[in-house]
């Protein structure tokens, strides 16, 4: 890989979260995911029995009012959350940046259905009168509402949009933000992932149809990628956001640095709604790796994207195999299996949970993984426990998502040079 200016390499500088089971810092996350804690539970559904899913518990009023969350969306609530504690955790106060120059983008994989559900059931209670149904739903659910809902609270009049792209959303969302940044677009960049789907029974009874929504007595079993009896997704709520800066201005603030994003790709399966294709995964994961000018053996950790369905599993272990059969010092793992399927955040909660493996060298694993399924044997697969290494070097991030969307991130230990 050529050398790039200071002004054109990316940093990630501030993560802010919740994750599903409590966890509202960085430093919890990692702690849950090394020790392979479940943060799965049971959510009562309506019109539907209880559920295994994945819910956040966090401090909902630290950074707005009671009245503001209720004027505004849980994903909303979600996001201003993750984005001021990215914020603190950057130590960014705006003296440094112009919030005109800031941009917030941040991914989706669906919006409005909670509110929507919401108001029809309200109104049902009133014979479906139209006069109950509030004024606040169409600012509630257009798609940019998340990302909105941040410029308010901090006052940013840079751009601001959601990027819709299934559950590949946050993996694009923090493409879309590097790439803005190299641009010279903006110079601060707050990008991430929201998941509010835990609020919705639709998205709980159209997994179910399809046979996709998993089942287990034991809820922290429930979510099992790669295991032979795995029986589909566990859904989850949640939100993650990166602070992006370029490294020059970033080392001038003396910004503590938690990675370089150095490779990224998206492509298309253009094949079925549903079903995921493993050769346009394979092709997306090498462009990522060509744009990082780096090989498969180069990169030290994969975090794989399998969500626990059938097929869906088998497609990304042979694409993975097609690139890494021959990398024996890379390592491979799965956070769903520990946090289940965070939709639109599921790309950027999975890449937190593994930046900190720069500093302490350790692989968290890949959690109820009873009996692998042969299709699903992988090379150098961290299971049942967190496995020390030498050094890590790299990550590379796959999410893909419905309607044959794929995204690869590839992000460096950061190196002065």
């Amino acid at each position: 890989m050529s050398a790039l200016p200071d002004s054109s390499r990316i940093v990630i500088t501030g993560v802010g979260l919740t994750a599903p089971g409590g966890a509202n810092s960085l430093a919890e996350f990692r702690k849950r995911v090394i020790a392979g804690q479940s943060g799965i539970s049971t959510l009562d559904l309506r019109y539907m029995e209880t559920s295994p899913a994945g819910v956040c518990d966090f401090p909902e009023t630290k950074y707005r009012k009671k009245k503001e969350n209720k004027r505004g969306t849980r994903a909303g609530c979600i996001s201003v959350y993750c984005a001021c504690e990215a914020l603190a955790d950057a130590g960014v106060d705006f003296s440094e940046y112009d919030r005109a120059r800031t941009g917030v983008y941040i991914g989706l994989t669906e919006h409005g259905t909670v509110e929507t559900e919401n108001e029809v059931y309200n109104i049902k209670q009133f014979d479906y009168n139209v006069d109950y149904w509030t004024h606040h739903h169409n600012p509630r659910t257009v798609l940019n509402n998340p990302a909105g809902e941040i410029t308010m609270k901090l006052g940013i009049t840079g751009p601001h949009y959601s990027v819709g792209a299934a559950c590949a959303a946050g993996n694009a969302a923090l493409i879309q933000g590097s790439q803005m940044l190299r641009l010279d677009e903006v110079d601060f960049a707050l990008c991430g992932g929201i998941s509010e789907c835990t609020g919705s029974f639709g998205i709980f009874a159209s997994f179910r149809a399809q046979g996709a929504l998993a089942e287990h007595a034991d809820p922290t079993r429930a979510s099992r990628p790669f295991d032979r009896d795995r029986n589909g997704i566990v859904i989850s709520e949640g939100g993650c956001v990166f602070t992006l800066e370029r490294l020059d201005k970033a080392l001038a603030r003396g910004a503590k640095i938690y990675g370089e994003i150095v490779g990224h790709a998206m492509n298309s399966d253009a094949r079925d709604f549903v079903l995921p294709y493993g050769p346009r995964q394979t092709e997306c994961m090498q462009m990522a790796l060509d744009r990082a000018g780096m090989s498969a053996a180069d990169i030290s950790i994969i975090n794989t994207h399998a969500t626990g369905t059938k097929q869906g599993d088998i497609e990304e272990c042979r694409a993975i195999r097609e690139l890494f059969a021959n990398c024996p010092e890379t390592r491979i793992n799965n956070t769903k299996s520990i946090i289940g399927h965070a939709m639109g955040a599921a790309g950027v909660l999975e890449l937190a949970a593994n930046l900190p493996s720069f500093t302490d060298h350790m692989v968290h694993p890949t959690i109820n993984l009873d009996t692998l399924d042969p299709d699903c044997e992988l090379p150098g697969l961290v299971a049942g426990k967190a496995e020390q290494l030498a050094q890590v070097d790299t990550i590379l991030n796959n999410s893909f998502g419905m309607v044959g969307i794929n995204s690869v991130v590839i992000v460096k230990r950061f190196v002065a040079k």
